[in-house]
């Protein structure tokens, strides 16, 4: 069985859920999970969990995200992309600068309303259940920040942009509202995911490419192992006399360790032959490090 992370290409026309059953097939294995879903128009960085990394999928979830999009100007759709229904649509007559000034208005935290068609549940429901039942229902706004955006070209109606966001960030709404900020309505013609954290478009993979390097037998080249998702937090590693203590998922003292002249916030903990055990969390109150998620199977 594979373990770690792969770095998948997602291409239009297929949901994550396609792309994690493809890769079941590719890699003969069932413990797969994907990362946070892109809409099946969208493209690019999608980080699959493999074997022992699907107790990542939560974790990556969490990560800043980077997208390349194509605002349209001049109508509004039910999907908020341009392969919904046409709602509303109106003449274009801001000046570019007036644009630039309405998508840069947007950098900073922001409260963002969930579009219908999303994955997001309410009541036990998901939102584009009910918005393909023809059903609108009530949405809170959830704070979202928008660290950058870089506008790429404006060749108006259209606008191409990059945008640095936090986790649960919709692009298309973004879009919506850059649309309505300028009165005359928008969408999101295109979007390509181009960042997931430590995971970058160059250097993924489409399945086709998958396929192929599974049978030059050159996959594993490719697979993150799960430490190194975590690459960011130093190593500590156990003692011999003290690795139980990891194994066994109970926290330990610096003293325990190899390298007890690290003070760091959170670890990734080995054993004393090198072995992966998981991420740990110094607390302070107590002087010790606490297990946040394990990695070690017996």
């Amino acid at each position: 069985m594979k373990n770690g992370v792969i770095n998948i290409y997602k291409e239009r026309g297929f949901t994550s859920h396609d792309v994690v059953a493809k890769l079941r097939g590719i890699l003969k294995q069932k413990k797969i999970g994907h990362t946070g879903t892109l809409d099946p128009d969208a493209e690019g960085v999608l980080p699959v969990c493999l074997g022992k990394g699907t107790k990542l999928c939560d974790m990556l979830t969490d990560h800043d995200k980077v997208y390349e999009a194509v605002l349209l100007l001049g109508q509004s759709t039910d999907t908020q992309d341009a392969s919904g229904t046409v709602l509303s649509q109106a003449e274009v007559t801001s000046t570019e600068e007036e644009v630039r000034e309405a998508i840069m208005s947007f950098v900073g935290p922001y409260e963002q309303i969930p579009p219908m068609y999303s994955a997001l549940k309410v009541n036990g429901q998901k939102l584009c259940d009910l918005a393909r039942a023809g059903k609108e229902v009530e949405r809170k706004a959830r704070p979202v920040e928008i660290y950058s955006i870089d506008i790429l070209e404006v060749d108006l109606p259209r606008v191409r942009m990059s945008v640095s966001c936090s986790k649960g960030t919709y692009i298309r709404t973004l879009c919506h509202d850059i649309g309505e900020k300028l009165g005359c309505h928008g969408c999101m013609e295109k979007l390509l995911r181009t960042k997931v954290g430590q995971f970058l478009l160059d250097g993924s993979l489409t399945l086709g490419q998958v396929e192929q390097l599974r049978d030059e037998d050159r996959l594993d080249e490719l697979i993150l192992p799960v430490d190194q998702v975590f690459v960011d937090y130093p190593a500590v590693y156990l003692k011999e006399n003290t690795s139980r203590l990891g194994y066994n998922g109970n926290p330990f003292y610096r003293k325990d360790t190899a390298s007890p002249e690290v003070h760091a916030a959170k670890v990734r903990v080995y054993d004393h032959v090198g072995q992966f055990i998981g991420i740990y969390e110094y607390r302070t109150e107590r002087k010790m490090y606490f297990p946040l998620k394990m990695f070690y199977e017996k």
